[in-house]
């Protein structure tokens, strides 16, 4: 029997809705299971600095106590500002840092900097829990570095355990139009055994863009899943079926999960 056919995900179709920049990773996991992928970028993330304010978080850095970022983007395009002000990774000084979920604790240890915070649910929602449960927010000053769709309610539960909150953007995450896009026809088409969304933002790009994916009458219909708890509420909110969701928010659970739902 040849390699291709012991594939677990040999001759299955998936769907990858990540943004462009960021969907080989995910891409690459698949293929090597033997799928074939559809790159369906359903959105873009674009750095977005405010270099006002960056220039005044650059001043007060030696003033912070904790650093938090929501997601890898955060992290990658902050260190990719800081190393162009800074030449000295101790400008950070004593700074403390957490995060939410695997990723982006990973971004931030090839920083050779420790996550000192990272909840086991990988939300805002735990995130802030998480960091209240340190006891060392009252009167702390911090800086939450986001992007343009982050929800508030972290910086609102910093904010009632009278924590100090400055927040920065350093990216945006906008939807794309993939009404002319080739592998948006081939989904049309053809279908997929399954589609992938590791984010609530393409969860509703995918919504809002159903004429411009709707299948075609024989084209197959894809089982949906999730990469975590946040994308699967969203999922339910806007009303899409829930197939499976990933063990823990990571991209290895997410295609673990993926295996052994199509093995059934």
């Amino acid at each position: 029997m040849s390699k291709s056919t012991k594939a677990p995900l040999a001759g299955r179709r998936i769907a990858v809705t990540r943004a462009r920049e960021q969907a080989s990773e995910l891409a690459g996991k698949l293929q090597a299971l033997g799928a074939t992928v559809i790159e369906l970028p359903l959105i873009h993330i674009a750095k977005d600095v405010d270099q006002s304010i960056l220039a005044d978080v650059w001043d007060e850095l030696g003033g912070y106590d904790w650093v938090v970022f929501t997601s890898a983007n955060g992290v990658r395009n902050f260190f990719e500002e800081f190393h162009a002000r800074f030449d000295d990774i101790r400008s950070l000084g004593v700074l403390r840092f957490a995060c939410v979920g695997d990723t982006t604790a990973k971004a931030i240890r090839e920083q050779h900097i420790r996550v000192e915070c990272q909840p086991e649910e990988a939300t805002a929602q735990a995130l802030g829990a998480a960091l209240v449960a340190t006891g060392s927010l009252d009167n702390a000053k911090m800086l939450v570095v986001t992007g343009n769709l982050n929800r508030d309610i972290l910086i609102q539960q910093l904010e009632e355990a009278r924590a100090i909150v400055d927040r920065v953007q350093v990216y945006k995450t906008e939807k794309t139009d993939l009404q002319a896009d080739p592998a948006a026809a081939d989904f049309r088409a053809h279908g997929a055994d399954a589609i992938l969304f590791a984010s609530s933002s393409a969860v509703q790009s995918f919504v809002d863009q159903a004429a411009a994916l709707r299948l075609a009458k024989d084209a197959r219909r894809p089982l949906a899943g999730s990469i975590g708890p946040q994308t699967s509420e969203t999922m339910k909110k806007v009303g899409m079926p829930l197939d499976f969701e990933a063990k823990t928010p990571s991209l290895d659970a997410l295609v673990e999960a993926l295996v052994k739902k199509l093995a059934r």
